[in-house]
């Protein structure tokens, strides 16, 4: 016998196929002749064979692979490609470090790591799924809001697909005082505080809501609300606002109770 080929004609079916398989495996596998070169024109025909077919089902593999790894947390490669342009605007407009730290932590606290084309994903349902998911999703909100806890189902959910998601960060102002107002805001986590020409502050939180006033008067913000603690907002326009409670004037006159009050208090300032 050859030093190096060993004859396995006499030898067992199970040692004759692994070196078979072991044989094969170097050619499709290592992308080479493997442990020892082809002898005879037969030999160099069925292993360049064998390579062609190894490097056709190599590249296969690392594609459906890659492709795999990718589909399995889409939403979270989504975010971190849209945090790496970010990253790339802010190194281009030079901006400074403390303003960077700012937007870096919004979007932390925006998109929690994982980035969904929502009205896109909510715009292909029927408006049964839509709204069920919608409820679902504010489910907290109504919970803690007295105005939606005790109100007509069909009003709180007109009213909840006509919301928008937002996030401010402590010290933003969320309302300038004397401005136009177009948009009034549900407070689903966090603490604002009221600012008045009187400089009193007023405090809420979780379950309350503020910027009705204006959209109620037509009129300017009559105070300034700043965001004290990270803040999970929903924002109605003054539009949507309307188009709601002219459906529901029962509900209109909830907000303007409250607009009274409010104006009330700020007047004795």
């Amino acid at each position: 016998p050859s030093a190096t080929v060993p004859r396995l004609q006499n030898d067992s079916w199970g040692k004759q196929y692994s070196y078979a398989l072991f044989k094969a495996m170097s050619h499709m596998l290592c992308i080479g002749y493997g442990q020892q070169a082809p002898e005879g024109m037969t030999d160099v025909w069925l292993t360049m064979l064998s390579m062609i077919v190894g490097a056709t089902c190599y590249a296969m593999f690392i594609g459906h692979a890659t492709a795999l790894i990718q589909s399995l947390d889409s939403s979270r490669r989504q975010y971190q490609e849209k945090y790496k342009q970010v990253e790339q605007y802010m190194s281009f407009h030079k901006l400074p470090g403390d303003t960077r730290q700012r937007i870096h932590e919004y979007y932390e606290h925006r998109y929690q790591g994982k980035m969904f084309d929502e009205e896109n994903i909510l715009g292909e349902l029927s408006e049964p799924l839509k709204e069920e998911i919608i409820n679902f999703n504010c489910r907290n909100l109504v919970a803690n809001m007295p105005l939606f806890a005790n109100a007509d189902p069909n009003f709180v959910t007109a009213m909840l697909t006509k919301l928008r998601f937002e996030v401010f960060q402590p010290g933003d102002f969320i309302i300038r005082e004397g401005t136009v107002g177009k948009k009034m805001y549900f407070i689903q986590h966090g603490v604002v505080s009221i600012l008045t020409k009187g400089n009193k502050e007023t405090k809420l939180s979780d379950g309350s809501y503020f910027g009705e006033i204006c959209l109620l008067t037509r009129g300017r913000r009559t105070a300034s609300v700043r965001a004290d603690t990270y803040c999970r907002l929903y924002s109605l326009s003054v539009d949507n606002f309307n188009e709601v409670l002219e459906e529901y004037p029962m509900m209109r006159r909830a907000f303007e109770t409250v607009a009274m009050d409010r104006l009330d208090r700020i007047g004795e300032e």
